[in-house]
């Protein structure tokens, strides 16, 4: 009923046993309750106002006239220490609200300490305290209520609607989990026969007036056409099994006959039918146990019984943790433990039957999802290399086996499946095959602009998933660098799944990209600035036509322009850079053949 496994006591006489209900319209004769709830066969009135004309009481506001309107009133004692819910029961057409007083004296009601106002506009069939026991998030439940011993509270419920078929009250929280038959305290009723009792109906009731003078008993049952003498009985305890109003004369010496009544109602008692096993796979899917609320019932009202599912053969006769009924299998072999319990009584239920929930695992993979193929390689097998012959496999190419042999890139998507009968439990894995060839650079260009900066791109043969880095810096995904230092570099390029590198030396200088020897001392001479990094650099500059005009060494003052001692026009000209490498070898600076241009 409740996560906490609620224990409903409900006595309800709707039909012919109405007649029965104790109703009470003012707070100074409020009905108490014990063990057993009275049930209001509905409310009439509000007698005298216990509120002195106030217009509010918490969130109950003033109607016309006052606060009571069709008012009923009940009064409880604490017997234990836990929660406390309840749950009040009508038509859901209908309009009822209530505030609850923790108070010994009806002349200091105070503020309620739970209250609901509301017009019932979402037609629920509940309000109270705790959680619906429906199972619905109402918005007309207050908080669980913790109580202790000795508290006592009077409860007041109201009806708002021209309709008034009555209501019902049943308690709820761990406290009648713990403490069935003490969570209210029964002295609050002072009662020859003792409080109101509900009980199972394949059970038997005695009802015990035993009085120390007596001279006899004379038993008596109103089942709805007034009370009848029971003939036979004149014994101090009386054995029932129908329920109805019992009333007891106890004969006494001196004609000081006693008098006592009580109200006796019997719950129906479920039974749990048998219920067929279920299989699911362990792949966190939900199983809705309320679908086979209807093989538990077997026929049986789900208006009168309400069917729960454990996971301990304690827990389903406590009540108590019940599954969620989207349950979600965990385990290859679980046993569910299965609760009928009667609405009106919950002491009233059925735990004899039980299900297995069987699992079936999902097959495990142990599988690459991505798969690289190298160079001059030309197929590559994928998939599952242990294999269990009880499982089906298919590639979405349309094989059937575990593993298979691709020559092309693309994904491919393995299912396998695991089947128990017509359950299928499959698992699916796609496989990205990436054929991958070494990188190989083709050129790489050096540009120079003329605020000396510089800019290196690597071009490639073929397009990859590559990396480039330029000596021990950071590797980057781009072919491009910007503003290298003067001097000699090593480029790299590598394919990153493993596929190989190709490596290039560029050298790096700086240079202007024009000069003008005009004796002005401004830009009268043309070098290159860096050469000191390297070992032996020359700088050999040419005439268009490849003629050599003047070669610059490390500490040349520069070039003036002139080819022995005559000054050359105006044009472009050429330079390439030799220099002696990391390895003692005297080479030509790769990808390094640039022109400037000669201003007069």
């Amino acid at each position: 009923m409740t996560k906490y496994g609620t224990s409903i006591l409900l006595i309800c006489f709707f039909g012919i046993f109405t007649c029965f209900s104790q109703v009470s319209a003012d707070c100074a004769n409020a009905v108490p309750i014990c063990r057993n709830t009275p049930v209001n066969g509905g409310t009439n009135g509000y007698g005298i106002d216990d509120f002195n004309g106030a217009s509010v009481s918490g969130c109950i506001k003033q109607g016309s006239g006052t606060i009571e309107t069709n008012s009923a009133w009940y009064r409880f004692k604490i017997g234990e220490t836990g929660q406390l819910g309840f749950n009040i029961g009508y038509d859901s057409s209908e309009d009822w609200d209530f505030a609850l007083y923790k108070t010994s004296n009806c002349a200091t009601l105070g503020e309620p300490v739970r209250c609901n106002y509301f017009d019932n506009s979402d037609n629920s069939s509940y309000i109270g305290i705790g959680e619906d026991p429906t199972g619905i998030d109402n918005i007309q439940y207050d908080d669980w209520l913790n109580v202790e011993p000795g508290e006592e509270y009077f409860l007041m419920i109201n009806n708002y609607s021209n309709n008034n078929s009555g209501f019902s009250i049943q308690f709820s929280g761990n406290i009648f989990v713990e403490f069935p038959n003490s969570a209210l305290d029964c002295d609050i009723i002072d009662n020859l026969l003792g409080p109101p009792v509900v009980s199972c109906d394949n059970q038997t009731v005695v009802l015990d007036a035993t009085t120390l003078d007596a001279l006899d008993y004379e038993w008596y049952l109103d089942a709805g056409a007034g009370y009848q003498r029971i003939p036979g009985e004149s014994d101090p305890e009386l054995s029932i099994a129908v329920s109805g109003m019992y009333r007891v004369m106890v004969v006494r010496p001196l004609g000081n006959n006693l008098i006592s009544e009580v109200q006796v109602a019997y719950a129906p008692s479920p039974e749990t039918f048998s219920l067929e096993d279920e299989t699911a796979c362990l792949d966190g899917t939900a199983i809705a146990l309320n679908e086979k609320d209807a093989e538990a019932l077997g026929g049986q009202s789900s208006m009168e019984f309400r069917v729960s599912y454990h996971e301990s053969f304690e827990d389903a006769i406590d009540g108590a943790n019940a599954l969620s009924k989207e349950f979600i299998p965990t385990q290859v072999l679980q046993t569910i433990y299965v609760r009928t319990t009667s609405i009106e009584n919950s002491m009233c239920f059925d735990a004899s039957e039980t299900f297995d929930m069987n699992g079936i695992e999902l097959p495990v993979l142990d599988i690459e999802n991505e798969v690289f193929v190298c160079g001059e390689e030309s197929v590559v097998t994928i998939g599952q290399h242990s294999p269990n012959a009880n499982f089906t496999y298919e590639w979405s190419s349309g094989q059937t086996s575990s593993l298979i042999t691709v020559s092309e890139p693309g994904v491919y998507v393995l299912s396998v499946t695991n089947r128990t009968g017509v359950i299928q439990c499959v698992t699916v894995r796609s496989v990205t095959v990436v054929f991958s060839n070494p990188p190989v650079i083709s050129d790489i260009s050096i540009a120079y602009n003329d605020d000396a900066s510089n800019v290196v791109t690597v071009f490639l043969e073929e397009n990859g998933n590559f990396e480039f880095q330029v000596d021990n810096d950071t590797p980057q995904n781009s072919g491009v660098f910007n503003n290298l230092f003067p001097g000699e570099h090593t480029i790299t390029v590598r394919d990153l799944h493993g596929c190989g590198s190709d490596t290039r030396d560029i050298v790096v200088v700086g240079f202007p990209k024009f000069f003008t020897p005009n004796g002005d001392n401004v830009n009268d001479t043309w070098n290159v600035d860096g050469l000191s990094v390297l070992d032996n650099p020359v700088i050999t500059i040419y005439d268009r036509y490849g003629k050599l005009l003047h070669q610059l060494f490390e500490n040349s003052d520069g070039w003036d322009g002139s080819l022995n001692g005559v000054l050359l026009p105006e044009s472009d000209y050429w330079f390439k850079l030799s220099y002696t490498n990391s390895l003692g070898e005297s080479t030509n600076a790769s990808y390094l053949n640039n022109h400037f241009t000669l201003k007069r």
